[in-house]
C-alpha cells in the first residue's frame, strides 16, 4: 500500500449513511469524524445519503458534532435510497456537490447497493471507501457487518419473550425475521433460541418434512410448545404457515412478524467497537488517496478489498451450523 507525502493527503472528506439503517452506524460516523479532525482534515456529514449529495445537503462536522452518539441506534445523518443517483444526471449532480465543497473523498456506510454507488463515484474521480453497515450480514467479504450483532441479540430477546407465552399456553410461535435474501439472522437466532425448525432461503425446504414432521417427532417426547423461525427471504406467509401447523398438528399456533423493531436499539459492544475500528481505517485509506475500497471485518481484524472484487464475491451459508441446528433442536 503506497503512502503519500503530506502535500498529497486529502484536506476535505465527507461521510454518508445509505440504505437501511443499522445499529452501529453512529459509532462509525463518530470514528470517521474524529479521526479526520484529529488529522487536520475537514469533514462534512451528508444528510440522507446520496440524496443529500445530489442536493448539496451537507453539514460541516467537528469533534462535538458526534458527542454522545456512540450508544444510539439509527443514524444521525439519516438515510435514504436514491433512484436519482442511479442516473447519469443524478451522479453528475453529486460530483458537482463534491467539487463545490472541495470534497476529495467519501466514506459510504451501507450495504451492497450503497457500495455500487461508491464504486460509480470512484470511477468518476471521487475516491470512496465503503463500510458494511447492514443488519442482514450479507456482505461476502465481511464476517460480521455493522448492525448484525445488535439485530441478532434483539431478535433473540424478542423470541425469548415469545417463548414465555408459548410455553404458558402449549403453543407454537412462528416467527418471521429480517435478513432480506440471506438467512444469517434466522439461522443464528434460531439456534440461540432453541427453535424446533429454521427455514432459510439458502436451503431448499419442505413444510411437511421440515416443520410438521419435526414437530410430531418432538411431540412424542412430550414437548408441548414450539418455536419456528422463518427468514423473510423464504417468502412464506407466516400466518398461513401457522394455520397449517395448527390444522395438521392440533397445536394452537400464532404468527409474529418482528418487522422493523429489529433495526432499532442500542448497539452492542461488538458493533460499537468494530464500527469504530472500521471508521478509523476508512479515513486512513483516504488520507493516503486510496479509494474504491470496501472495509471488512475478518476474524476480528479490519481488512480492505477492491469494491469490484467485494461486489462480485458470494457469501454462502454455514451448512455445518445449519446441520448442528437440526441435530440439537429435537
Amino acid at each position: 500500500m503506497c503512502l503519500f507525502t503530506e502535500d498529497t493527503i486529502m484536506k476535505t472528506i465527507a461521510v454518508l449513511t445509505s440504505g437501511g439503517d443499522a445499529p452501529g452506524m453512529n459509532a462509525a460516523v463518530r470514528a470517521v469524524v474524529r479521526t479526520a479532525c484529529e488529522n487536520g482534515i475537514k469533514v462534512y456529514g451528508v444528510v440522507r445519503g446520496y440524496n443529500g449529495l445530489i442536493k448539496g445537503d451537507l453539514i460541516e462536522m467537528d469533534l462535538r458534532s458526534v458527542s454522545d452518539i456512540i450508544n444510539r441506534g439509527g443514524t444521525i445523518l439519516y438515510s435514504a435510497r436514491s433512484k436519482e443517483f442511479a442516473t447519469e444526471e443524478g451522479m453528475q449532480k453529486a460530483i458537482d456537490t463534491c467539487k463545490k465543497f472541495g470534497i476529495e473523498g467519501v466514506v459510504v456506510i451501507g450495504g451492497d447497493g450503497s457500495f455500487r454507488g461508491a464504486r460509480d463515484l470512484s470511477e468518476r474521480g471521487i475516491p470512496c471507501v465503503g463500510l458494511p453497515g447492514t443488519i442482514d450480514n450479507d456482505i461476502a467479504c465481511c464476517d460480521h457487518t455493522i448492525g448484525y450483532d445488535t439485530c441478532l441479540n434483539t431478535i433473540m430477546e424478542m423470541i425469548d419473550r415469545l417463548r414465555d407465552t408459548s410455553e404458558s399456553h402449549d403453543r407454537c410461535s412462528v416467527v418471521e425475521v429480517m435478513g432480506r435474501r440471506a438467512g444469517w439472522l434466522a439461522l443464528n437466532s434460531g439456534i440461540a433460541c432453541g427453535a424446533t425448525s429454521i427455514l432459510i432461503p439458502e436451503v431448499p425446504f419442505d413444510i411437511e418434512r421440515d416443520v410438521i414432521q419435526r414437530m410430531r417427532k418432538t411431540m412424542l417426547t412430550d414437548k408441548k410448545h414450539f418455536i419456528i423461525v422463518v427468514a423473510e427471504g423464504c417468502e412464506i406467509d407466516v400466518h398461513d404457515l401457522a394455520k397449517e401447523i395448527e390444522e395438521k398438528t392440533g397445536v394452537e399456533s400464532r404468527a409474529t412478524v418482528l418487522g422493523h423493531t429489529q433495526r432499532g436499539g442500542y448497539p452492542t459492544a461488538r458493533d460499537r467497537v468494530m464500527a469504530t475500528k472500521m471508521g478509523n481505517y476508512a479515513v486512513k485509506l483516504l488520507m493516503n488517496n486510496i479509494g474504491n475500497r470496501v472495509v471488512a471485518a475478518q476474524k476480528e481484524e479490519v481488512v480492505d478489498y477492491d469494491i469490484f472484487e467485494a461486489l462480485n464475491m458470494t457469501k454462502t451459508i454455514d451448512m455445518n451450523l445449519y446441520n448442528i441446528a437440526h441435530e440439537v433442536s429435537i
